[in-house]
């Protein structure tokens, strides 16, 4: 699914973003044709696919479907919503609906028949286990099964043929008057997988690109997400690591999920997963993470680690919002017009990750590995082919000094902050990560890396890069002494003095970072490990930079 790979979602949830009325009053508005106002804000921000929440008749919140076939006339109509698509498209935005398959609402008509014709309905059979011989909340004078005991919401019967055409026409006229591009399929885990199998060959052999996402909360995304059923499904195990490893100063937690789903021999490698760091099920990461300065690396982990990115509608500036007992969900899913976007830091910084994600193929397609893991600061690293990419984040409010073994070349380019400069000695690299900061940094031979595609961030200033860049004027390299070559056994002498024998180079088993071994050669002979990081970097002395240990035999 190659569109996918190269995708930055957003996710909207219509009802709220529309400011619709909770409970359907039958007048028809046009609400959702402010989406197009926002297409500038989403090429701004990269965006090139729209996952639309539910969006078809319901009478309240749209999971309760009453027609797969209409718009649900707090949003407009089905000409309305095709002139929407189209504009999208022509945009180079795809379209992602939300396919409700799993429940239909109590006003869905062959459920008001049952309601009416009792037994002598043909649509019976149409919903899970209905029991005559019952009753349900609503006082039918019958039962049947709601979705995880919520009467609102009727189970069908997905093994009935004649309910699985009324789901496939429905998905056929989408693709067809809509030109949709996929479905997310809601609750899909609890849903029969026969089923799914059967919705994934019936796309298949309309549009072969077309993308089938479902929701899975917990347990195997393999049985669901797998070359027979669906193609992809929600990541919920990276986005409570991506927050909590945030909140805890814990990126322990977040690098093991990753390695675990996507690193050698990961149990996901096969699956291109869904990540977001919020939706409209969850509280906003604005209102999750403690240190506000850290949302900004919330995100970089979810547009850099391997998947495609999603934004959910807002949280590109930050706004809060959380559930509650009285309103329930609808403080994650408010109204906003273009009026309300803020252009802040958090906006510019997730602007620019849309820019370098969609430039670089490593970031797209490349495996993972976990460099370096400590509790505030984690370096991993993407490959495709040869180009290769690392992602450095530090959660604490100071600059960090760190070093980490490369793939080789002479120089990494820092694509998110005006392409700084750090030189690789014999495949080590030292570098420092800013405060609450984010380096992606592309390994070459040498040479500057591609420019970002063009995004409109000249806008919001968050690149500045003309044609022919005045050359940044440096403090002149020293050529000698240089720093030893890495591992070099021998003798070696602090800048401050004293002389050490180098022993060997080891690996933290937590940290995974590289450490030096060395035992004085004078007094009480001491080993010491050493960060290889500080072992090998240039210090000040005397107003010139000199090596912190240097190889003297």
């Amino acid at each position: 699914m190659y569109w996918v790979n190269e995708s930055v979602f957003y996710h909207i949830y219509p009802l709220g973003f529309c400011g619709a009325p909770r409970i359907n009053d039958g007048e028809k508005k046009y609400r959702l044709d402010k989406v197009t106002d926002f297409i500038p804000h989403l090429k701004e921000m990269n965006v090139n696919a729209v996952y639309f929440g539910p969006l078809f008749m319901s009478t309240t919140h749209g999971y309760d479907t009453n027609d797969y076939y209409t718009i649900d006339n707090r949003l407009g109509d089905n000409d309305s919503f095709a002139k929407i698509c189209e504009k999208l498209h022509e945009n180079g935005i795809r379209v992602v609906l939300d396919g409700v398959f799993n429940h239909v609402g109590r006003g869905f008509g062959p459920f008001k028949d049952v309601l009416e014709k009792r037994q002598g309905s043909p649509y019976c059979s149409w919903f899970q286990r209905i029991d005559f011989g019952g009753n349900s909340p609503y006082n039918d004078g019958f039962w049947y099964e709601g979705w995880e005991g919520n009467y609102d919401l009727v189970k069908l019967n997905l093994r009935n043929p004649d309910v699985k055409k009324h789901i496939f026409d429905a998905v056929a006229m989408w693709i067809e008057k809509f030109k949709i591009d996929g479905l997310r399929l809601d609750v899909a885990y609890c849903i029969d997988k026969d089923f799914l199998k059967e919705l994934k060959h019936f796309v298949k052999s309309i549009d072969p690109n077309f993308w089938l996402m479902g929701e899975i909360i917990h347990g195997d995304y393999n049985s669901i997400a797998n070359p027979e059923i669906l193609d992809s499904c929600t990541n919920y195990e990276c986005y409570k690591g991506i927050y909590s490893s945030h909140n805890d100063h814990n990126y322990f937690e977040i690098a093991h999920s990753l390695n675990r789903q996507f690193g050698n021999g990961g149990i996901y490698r096969n699956i291109y997963t869904y990540n977001f760091v919020d939706n409209h099920d969850v509280n906003r990461i604005g209102s999750t993470v403690k240190e506000t300065e850290n949302i900004k690396n919330c995100f970089s982990t979810a547009y850099f680690m391997p998947g495609v990115p999603s934004v959910y509608y807002g949280s590109e500036w930050g706004i809060k919002g959380e559930k509650n007992n009285v309103d329930y969900d609808y403080p994650l899913r408010p109204c906003i017009d273009v009026s309300d976007i803020v252009d802040n830091e958090l906006y510019r910084h997730v602007c620019k990750l849309g820019a370098v994600r969609r430039t670089f193929k490593a970031l797209q397609y490349g495996s993972f590995e976990n460099v370096v893991i400590r509790n505030d600061q984690l370096i991993f690293k993407r490959k495709f082919e040869d180009e290769t990419v690392y992602i450095a984040l530090n959660l604490t409010g100071n600059d960090f000094d760190i070093g980490f073994n490369t793939d080789g070349g002479s120089k990494l380019y820092d694509v998110m902050n005006d392409y700084k400069t750090f030189d690789v000695n014999n495949g080590y690299a030292n570098i420092n990560i800013p405060a609450h900061g984010t380096r992606v940094l592309v390994l070459t031979d040498g040479n500057r890396p591609q420019e970002l595609i063009s995004s409109g961030l000249t806008e919001t200033k968050t690149v500045s890069q003309p044609t022919s860049p005045e050359p940044v004027k440096e403090t002149p390299k020293q050529e000698e002494p240089k720093l030893p070559e890495r591992g070099t056994p021998g003798i070696y002498r602090h800048f401050k003095g004293g002389e050490y024998e180098f022993i060997c180079i080891a690996k933290h088993s937590e940290t995974m970072e590289d450490l030096v071994i060395y035992r004085e050669l004078e007094g009480e002979r001491h080993i010491w490990a050493r960060p290889a990081s500080m072992f090998y970097q240039m210090v000040e002395k005397d107003r010139k930079m000199v090596p912190r240990f240097e190889h003297i035999g």
